[in-house]
């Protein structure tokens, strides 16, 4: 029987996933086949296995930190918000349909069988399952049919962290008050407490820390402090968003619409020395950027019409009439097109003019794109013509088929790729003047590529970078899984954890 822990937060951000990553590295540096498991997970930025299947990309990180490649039964079912109150339901890496949130709150009890038959799958395969919550266990008003918190952790016989973010305030509040409501069995289940994101002096803690342990009865097992380390995150809240890198002699701006996915395209970009990367929301903050980059979109009309309204829209296209290269990835391709068209209501419906940037139109169809690929650019018109014949892989992940308007149909795609899953060659992406699009999600991450442009932007900006070579994302991101491990072991009580699990076992 494989030993599981379980880590469940006080509220969304508390730092589960990055906890559980810790903890999946750790493991692995132990000895351990480890995996990683969440039964529902909502985020819009998902990925693709190499056998087409989507699911989210916290238990990706989790994975590679682990030494493992992804595979859906880890997450199970995910959510992709659509609008405020609905999100397409993924099951299995497959799409089962769209759902209001009431409706699915209906029916998730349906789905306990797809929850439990991908745990087992783990459980035959790993000697330890890392688990993690969803938001907080004292929703109560979400409690009842609950499939990842404590009604996961009651089904699976799993024993309990549970993480409250200091850095946010009221930490003792966060951890006692879930605590409260929690029923009886539900809090035997908890067996031990992680005050997460400290900063600062411990020993100025430690008053709160009994009193804490006093009235709560579940014993502090760890202080984890503030780690600063470069890992992809999911979650809307990431503090990409907000951070700012001063220093960079190139200023790309990204276009950060309100359903922004897979905004992990540009941590390749975001850490150059010499690239100053930062996500847009609002004209005044747009400023002159050497390029523009409109990122992925689970919702293309709906954030193309808040581009529109924003005023964005029209700095975009005046600094394109000036030569700024503008790059769009999946959604932000569609945007850049002519025309988009929705006949069977995949989003909003009906058609919509589209930024007129590039010689293409969009049809949206019921049908999903998910497969991963291998490419080469071939058409690459522009400032980056020289990366013509340079390779390139990643994912592909979207509805609606992006062709050539009728006048051009002739015209050279820029990209040939293979789509790794079966097997089949075809073309890719549209370069017009400095204007680029395609479908591929990770196109920046090899070194290679992020070369050429970035090179390329200095050379038109008329300045020498001393550092203007990309990295090695795979061996970067090995070295903050390992980062992580050493700031999480050192700070965690790890056998008082390892005791945990056992005794978990030792009980049944």
């Amino acid at each position: 029987m494989a030993w599981k822990i379980m880590i469940q937060g006080t509220m969304s951000n508390a730092g589960k996933s990055l906890l559980c990553a810790g903890l999946c590295r750790i493991f692995k540096q132990d000895g351990y086949k480890v995996a990683p498991f969440k039964s529902q997970n909502m985020a819009l930025n998902s990925f693709i296995t190499d056998k087409g299947l989507e699911m989210g990309r916290a238990q990706v990180v989790q994975a590679e930190a682990a030494g493992i490649e992804p595979e859906v039964s880890m997450n199970p079912i995910l959510l992709k918000p659509t609008n405020d109150v609905g999100s397409q339901v993924i099951v299995n890496g497959e799409v089962l349909g769209n759902m209001s949130a009431r409706d699915y709150f209906k029916y998730k009890k349906e789905l306990i069988p797809d929850v439990m038959k991908a745990f087992h799958k783990l459980e035959e395969n790993y000697d330890i399952i890392v688990i993690e919550g969803a938001g907080s266990p004292a929703e109560i008003n979400l409690k009842e049919n609950d499939i990842v918190n404590m009604g996961l952790a009651k089904m699976v016989d799993a024993p309990v962290l549970l993480v409250g973010d200091i850095d946010r305030g009221g930490v003792f509040a966060q951890l006692l008050g879930t605590l409260l409501l929690l029923e009886e069995d539900e809090k035997e289940r908890v067996k031990g407490l992680i005050i997460n994101k400290f900063r600062g002096d411990k020993t100025i803690l430690d008053p709160g820390i009994e009193m804490l342990e006093e009235k709560g009865n579940v014993p502090v097992i760890g202080v984890t402090p503030y780690l600063h380390v470069e890992i992809e995150d999911e979650d809307s809240l990431t503090e990409r968003f907000t951070s700012k890198k001063s220093g960079g002699l190139l200023d790309i701006a990204v276009i950060r619409t309100p359903r922004i996915s897979n905004f992990t395209d540009f941590m390749a970009l975001e850490n150059i020395p010499e690239v100053s990367l930062r996500y847009v929301k609002n004209v005044s903050e747009f400023g002159t950027p050497d390029m523009i980059i409109l990122p992925g979109t689970k919702n293309t009309m709906g954030d193309l019409k808040w581009i529109r309204e924003s005023g964005l829209e029209a700095c975009i296209l005046k600094a394109s009439a000036t030569g700024t290269p503008i790059w769009g990835i999946c959604g932000g391709y569609q945007m850049l097109g002519e025309v988009l068209s929705d006949p069977d209501k995949v989003e909003d419906g009906g058609m919509i003019h589209g930024m007129g940037l590039l010689p293409s139109e969009t049809v949206f169809t019921g049908k999903k794109t998910r497969t991963r690929v291998n490419g080469t650019f071939a058409h690459v018109e522009g400032i980056f013509s020289e990366l013509s014949n340079v390779a390139f892989e990643g994912y592909e992940i979207h509805m609606g088929e992006t062709t050539y308007v009728e006048e051009v149909i002739s015209k050279e795609h820029m990209s040939r790729i293979q789509d790794t899953v079966s097997g089949k060659i075809s073309e890719d992406g549209i370069s017009d003047g400095n204007v680029y699009g395609t479908y591929i999600h990770g196109v920046f991450d090899m070194e290679g590529v992020t070369d050429v442009i970035v090179k390329a932007l200095a050379k038109k900006k008329g300045i020498t970078l001393e550092k203007a070579s990309g990295m090695d994302l795979k061996s970067f991101k090995e070295e903050q899984y390992d980062k992580l491990a050493d700031g999480i072991r050192s700070h965690l009580d790890m056998e008082r954890i390892y005791e945990i699990m056992k005794e978990n076992v030792e009980e049944k």
